[in-house]
């Protein structure tokens, strides 16, 4: 594909960089990416990925907009209270950016569909917002060999890490177990700042576009830490685990399970 006029305007800012140019351009036309939640995370993931040109956008949640959502989740509007957040996120982005196509699935992730939705995508951002989720992404991700950024957020802090399944750690290496049931509040009890969430989600999008370009340094093998409170930033180290369940020398996980249970949740 050759770009046209028009898309040489649009993305000029980021053609003229010479990590980027027409041929990483084209790279990001030609992409598929599938964002999971559109909340905290995946509002500032869609628009700065949907801005830059990614061909192919997925989009997974089964929640409607509400009222509490709108003081971090930028990609929703209060007229789109009680729409689905996938539709109204579909909105923004094709009135951002028409070249992107947009997919939506309103349902939620489950071991009986997820492979389904991930295989035809090149990379997948986690920007789920409870335990089982993350080890569903986690464990269908490495069972496929499908890279994929985690983050998380909570109050002022927030951790990103980027996923390549045996070329470094997987989610389960850093988090064998989930916490016990209660120890760790969510959102919805302990509060959320909103620009944490902008400011996780930008690194995941970065993450996502590095990939795509095959340019810099991943956080692969990297926890980046963020304490807002203190503007503290920190990278530790992280290794492969031999004795991870699902990515180890010895995985005795090589089919998806129940999640709500291995967490310790009813469904």
């Amino acid at each position: 594909m050759e770009l046209n006029e028009e898309q040489i305007e649009r993305y000029s800012r980021q053609i003229i960089l010479p990590e980027v140019g027409g041929e990483g351009q084209k790279k990001l036309l030609n992409a598929k990416v599938l964002i999971i939640g559109c909340g905290g995370l995946g509002s500032p993931v869609s628009l700065y990925l949907a801005s830059a040109g990614i061909g192919k956008i997925g989009l997974v949640d089964s929640d409607k907009v509400e009222l509490n959502n709108l003081q971090r989740q930028i990609v929703h509007f209060t007229e789109d209270i009680g729409k689905p957040k996938v539709l109204s996120a579909r909105k923004k982005l094709n009135a951002i950016n028409p070249d992107v196509k947009i997919e939506t699935y309103e349902m939620r992730l489950t071991s009986e569909n997820i492979m389904e939705i991930i295989k035809d995508y090149d990379i997948v951002v986690d920007g789920s917002d409870n335990f089982p989720t993350r080890y569903l992404v986690n464990d269908a991700c490495v069972f496929t060999k499908k890279p994929f950024s985690h983050a998380g957020i909570l109050r002022f802090y927030g951790q990103a890490t980027t996923i390549i399944p045996y070329q470094g750690p997987c989610y389960r290496c850093i988090f064998s177990q989930p916490p016990p049931p209660g120890s760790v509040p969510s959102c919805q009890e302990a509060g959320i700042i909103g620009p944490v969430g902008g400011l996780l989600g930008v690194i995941q999008a970065l993450e996502v576009i590095k990939f795509i370009l095959g340019k810099g340094e991943l956080l692969v093998g990297k926890l980046l830490i963020i304490d807002a409170l203190k503007m503290d930033i920190r990278k530790v180290n992280i290794r492969r685990n031999p004795n991870c369940p699902v990515c180890g020398e010895n995985p005795t996980v090589k089919e998806l399970i129940d999640y709500e249970e291995f967490c310790g949740l009813r469904r």
